[in-house]
This record gives structure tokens, sequence and C-alpha cells, in this order.
């Protein structure tokens, strides 16, 4: 087993860059968190100063030493920015959502595959504390078989900011491309494909120019699941309800490590990644029925697992098919709403 140094460069450095990566990056010692492409802010010398700076992804992607990028930038520059990546040699780990389409996805992985670099997409929350929690009970048999399934991630923010590119009518924008790639992920990891993808997708928020709600229902044959969110809740303890043949679990409250990161709080610190106690879920059934204490989340097993896949061969977390899946859920989800119809998975 190798113990090789990954030199890596981020490609913009707002939130996911300064409060998810960089922490994780700059902890772990099998990388070296080299470059940081900002066009005119040195925020990444606040948090690091031995960090380069670059001031375009161009200087960034022609220096031979990085081996890894992540891209960080607003999402209609994710599948360029990744095309111009991989065909300078780099392995690439991919915001959500990884592309606008299921078809440039699958252009990004074959370019990756042609050339035997690591690509996959940032979904980090299959490592929130909430979703660790419903993974264990659904594999410990605690609710029997699920048969009905709603996530809800919501937001209260009224007033539409206007200084924000993720509030503009911009291509690749809205809340679907935002929020949706994460719930729709963690569904398809515990249940696989869907047979039908039906949605409901809209501007809820008086002077909202993006889609600000959705309701995405994916149908199987012993199941319905559902993943909404809108940014007209103010309190988001609707979060997750199960309901299966043995049990129901209800839970509320999201994983305590964002706003942790945001306290310039490190993930070496330990305790990591543990909800307070009133974020815990209850479960009711039969064989027990109380307070199920949360699994601790953690997000370091994502970098791990990259380094793992570059220099050790391992298998990614975070599969190139599963990737392509959560796309074309996206895909059919807009395409339902547009057309007002079931679409066939």
């Amino acid at each position: 087993m190798s113990s090789r140094i990954l030199n890596v460069g981020l490609i913009g450095f707002g939130l996911s860059g300064r409060y998810f990566h960089s922490p994780f990056l700059t902890t772990n010692p099998l990388f070296k968190l080299k470059t940081v492409v900002e066009r005119s802010k040195n925020d990444a010398q606040e948090f690091d100063p031995e960090i380069e700076n670059a001031r375009s992804h161009d200087e960034l992607l022609s220096d031979p030493a990085i081996d890894l990028v992540f891209i960080c930038t607003p999402n209609e520059t994710h599948f360029p920015y990744a095309m111009d990546a991989l065909e300078n040699g780099k392995h690439v780990v991919i915001e959500k959502p990884f592309a606008s389409t299921e078809a440039e996805a699958r252009e990004l992985i074959a370019l990756a595959e042609s050339k035997g670099l690591i690509l996959t997409a940032y979904q980090n929350r299959r490592w929130d504390s909430d979703f660790l929690t419903i993974k264990k009970l659904i594999e410990e048999g605690k609710l029997g078989d699920i048969v009905e399934y709603e996530c809800r991630y919501d937001r209260f923010r009224p007033v539409v900011p206007t200084e924000s590119w993720k509030e503009k009518k911009v291509p690749v924008g809205g809340n679907l491309y935002n929020l949706g790639p994460h719930l729709i992920d963690q569904a398809l990891v515990l249940f696989g494909e869907p047979k039908t993808v039906t949605a409901e997708v809209r501007t809820v928020r008086p002077g909202s120019e993006i889609d600000d709600y959705f309701d995405v229902r994916l149908g199987y044959d012993d199941k319905l699941v559902i993943v909404k969110s809108s940014l007209m809740v103010y309190e988001n303890f609707l979060r997750y309800n199960l309901h299966g043949t043995k049990g129901s679990f209800i839970k509320g409250g999201l994983d305590p490590q964002e706003e942790t990161l945001r306290k310039d709080i490190l993930p070496t610190t330990k305790p990591w990644g543990h909800e307070p106690e009133n974020r815990w879920g209850m479960l009711y059934s039969d064989a027990y029925s109380g307070i199920i204490e949360s699994e601790p989340g953690d997000y370091a097993p994502f970098y791990q697992n990259v380094y793992d896949a570059i220099v050790n061969g391992a298998e990614l977390a975070v599969k190139p098919s599963e990737i392509l899946r959560t796309s074309r859920v996206i895909d059919l989800a807009t395409a339902s709403s547009n057309d007002k119809k079931v679409m066939i998975y």
C-alpha cells in the first residue's frame, strides 16, 4: 500500500471549497492542498498561508504537479471545467450537480474511463448522521420492509437574496439541481433504480427567479419514495418519515457537520459529527418504541476513498453508475413536471 501524497487543486473557494473540502483535505496527511483558483480574492491564503493562488482554471490545470482537482464553481461550469481537467490528465471530484444532464454525465464518465482517471461526485450526504442512522435501521430490519419513505430538506428564505448566483435564473440553476442531487442519491442508495419518476417542480416565493420547490416521487413495485424540498418552510423538522411492515421512524433536524465546519472547527476535533439529542429520531414498533441515538456523521471517509481509488485501485464509494442514475432521475423529474406526466425510468 502506497503512502504517496496527492497534490490537490480547488477551482473555486466559496462555501464548499472553504468549509467542506479544505478542512478535510488539510487534515488528511495523504493530501496536500496545493493551489486554489480565485479570480480576485485571496481567501484561501487566509485559511492557510501555504496554499498557492491561481487566477484561472487554465493556470491550475497547466500545473503538472496537480494530481486531483475539485470543481466547486457555479453549476453551469461543472461540465466544461471537468472536461478540461480530464483532458489535462487530472483526477476529478465534481460538486453537485455532477452535470446538467445524463448525456453530459455519460460524456464525462466515458472520457475519464478512456484516460484511466478517477472521476466522482461529491455526494457527502451519504455520510450524514441522519442518513447513516436510517440506513442502519433498515439494514438491521428494525422497520421490516419499507413501504413508504419520505425525505425533505427544507430552508426558510422568504426574502430572495439578490447577490447569490443560486437565486438567479441561470442555466443549471434552481433548487432541484441544488438540493435534489443529495436527496435523490440517498434514496437510490437505499432502494436502487425506480420504475417511474413523477415530479412537480415550481416556484412558491414571490419574486423568485428559480424553482424553489420540488416534490419528486420514485415509484417501485413495493414502495413509494418521496423526496421534497421547499425554500419556504420555517422549521426543518419534517426530515425523514419511514414506514415499514414492522414499524415507523420519524426524524427531524440536520447533520451538524456543516454548522460545525462554518465555525472554523476542524474535523480532527473529537468528538466529531454527533447530533444533539433533540435531533435524535423516534422509532415506533411492537419490538421497541422510543428514541434512537443517531450515528455520528463524518465526511472524512469520502476523501479517503477518493485517495484509495486513485493510489490503491480501490472501488469508488460514489460510482459512475450511481452518478448516472441520479442525473437520469433529475432529467426525468424535470420532464415530468414540464409535461405533467409519469415518466418511465
